[in-house]
């Protein structure tokens, strides 16, 4: 039998820091075979090899600062030709609408899956957050703990708590998320491609994304299951 190839849905996903964008954009990977294109791996790949971006992106970071739209803009449209044949993810990317409008003259966006969590919640979920540094890998002590307490799962290296997830500096996080990056929500929703997700918890927000993408592409996992049977 021909399977008929999967659309090239571009897709982009939001929603604040702590909202599990993470571990939907992995379940979402997963299911519908997309290529998850992430802001936050590029730039740790480009710093750790020490690129001309990666040392200047750094330097903004080191200095507390947002990098600026030129450079994260060169940084992913860049990216984006390594993937320019396959349904794509797009995560942490566009942060601001002048981000969002150089995307569209390269790459239109069908659809932003916008992840509507409280602000309370986040605050909760951010201060039990620890990361393994060299792979990007997050957990949550209350909801996705490591089997080892203080230890990544693949590596057994120690865990550490980003500067930036600590309650001190949540507030300001979320407010400059609030400034910079609601503006984008308002962009894409003009443009009729906005769809939100309210909710607490991810795993019950995840089934309605599902569902929602299952009307765009093949869910690779249940197409699988049915060869099988």
């Amino acid at each position: 039998m021909v399977v008929q190839r999967a659309l090239l849905l571009r897709a982009v996903i939001m929603g604040p820091p702590g909202s599990g964008k993470g571990t939907v954009s992995s379940r979402i990977v997963s299911h519908f075979a997309m290529k998850h294109l992430s802001s936050g791996d590029l730039l740790r790949e480009n710093m750790n090899k020490k690129t001309e971006i990666g040392i200047l992106a750094k330097s903004y970071i080191d200095q507390g600062r947002l990098i600026p739209d030129d450079i994260m803009t060169q940084l992913m449209l860049s990216a984006l030709k390594s993937v320019e044949h396959s349904p794509l993810l797009l995560d942490g990317f566009p942060r601001t609408v002048p981000q969002a409008e150089a995307l569209d003259k390269v790459c239109p966006i069908d659809t932003v899956i916008d992840l509507d969590v409280p602000f309370d919640t986040i605050k909760q979920r951010l201060t039990a957050r620890w990361i393994h540094p060299e792979s990007g890998r997050v957990y949550n002590l209350d909801f996705n703990p490591p089997k080892i307490p203080g230890r990544d799962d693949v590596t057994g290296e120690p865990l550490v708590q980003r500067d930036d997830d600590k309650p001190e500096t949540v507030m300001k996080r979320l407010k400059s998320y609030e400034a910079e990056t609601r503006p984008v929500l308002e962009y894409y929703r003009q443009k009729g491609v906005l769809k939100s997700f309210s909710g607490t918890e991810t795993n019950k927000i995840w089934p309605h994304i599902h569902s929602f993408l299952q009307t765009k592409l093949p869910d690779v996992n249940q197409k699988e299951g049915t060869a099988q049977d």
